[in-house]
């Protein structure tokens, strides 16, 4: 069976044969004592619920074509990622959320409205079929890096403690203090990226190419649009990463400029 655009739909018996691989995979987890059965079964759950309603909600927005709507489901996809990644870093400071949510948003709008105005310029700029799973696709995939570079700032600060307590005790201010630890952070944070782009078209098929593939596009023609996200996550990647550890770093710091051991710090984000 396939719709009007060609695309062959997948019904609830496709749906429940596919996750039969879930099945497998759950077997050899529980067989294995891993103790993440429980966690997979949940996450599997959690996709079908999560997408469908996706389905759903984009039926919807895709009818309104609402500009303030968008922008709004576009901050609360930034405030969900935010969550992410300040709990895959605990032990950033307080008001890492903030911060986290800053720097995947503003380069979210930027990227977002750059790609569909300037380079596809869809007609209105807010048109939600473009802009939503772009700024999806934005924020989605620069989550990780910004979690990444935010975890190892903290982690990589700590492992230098008594080295930043010397620096800071000499005269050194905060940012000469921490600042080899920012760069490892940004360099870590953006080797998952120059990883994909290194490996792209060889290794894998991203997935909006194998999308459009898949519906029936011309190779030819679906390979510039994953080449405009490939480099538009990329970047979004790079500035959400250096944006979060600038607007965090400091807060290792007391206003005078003092090192925060452990024992010392506020835990509240």
């Amino acid at each position: 069976m396939s719709d009007p655009a060609g695309v062959i739909a997948i019904g609830w018996p496709q749906l429940l044969l596919a996750t039969g691989f879930m099945v497998v995979t759950g077997g050899i987890t529980l067989a294995l004592q891993l103790g993440v059965t429980k966690a997979l079964w949940l996450g599997t759950l959690r996709t079908y619920l999560q997408l469908l309603a996706l389905g759903l909600v984009l039926g919807w927005v895709f009818r309104l074509r609402q500009p303030l709507l968008v922008l709004a489901i576009i901050g609360v996809m930034t405030a969900v990622a935010a969550q992410t990644v300040v709990r895959r870093a605990p032990d950033a400071p307080r008001g890492s959320y903030v911060r986290a949510w800053a720097a995947m948003g503003l380069p979210a709008l930027v990227i977002t409205f750059a790609v569909t105005g300037l380079i596809v310029r869809v007609e209105p700029w807010y048109l939600p079929r473009y802009v939503i799973p772009i700024a999806g696709m934005v924020i989605g995939n620069s989550m990780n890096g910004v979690a990444l570079a935010l975890e190892r700032t903290f982690a990589d600060m700590d492992a230098r403690e008594n080295e930043i307590l010397a620096l800071t005790a000499l005269g050194a201010s905060p940012w000469e203090a921490a600042r080899e630890s920012v760069r490892t952070a940004l360099r870590a944070g953006m080797i998952p990226s120059i990883n994909t782009l290194s490996t792209v078209g060889i290794v894998f098929i991203p997935g909006m190419m194998a999308g459009q593939v898949l519906a029936g596009a011309d190779p030819l023609v679906a390979a510039p649009y994953q080449i405009v996200v490939m480099l538009m996550v990329a970047t979004a990647d790079v500035l959400g990463s250096t944006l979060v550890v600038l607007l965090t770093f400091r807060r290792r710091f007391t206003p005078d400029g003092v090192f925060l051991e452990k024992g010392w710090r506020p835990h509240a984000r």
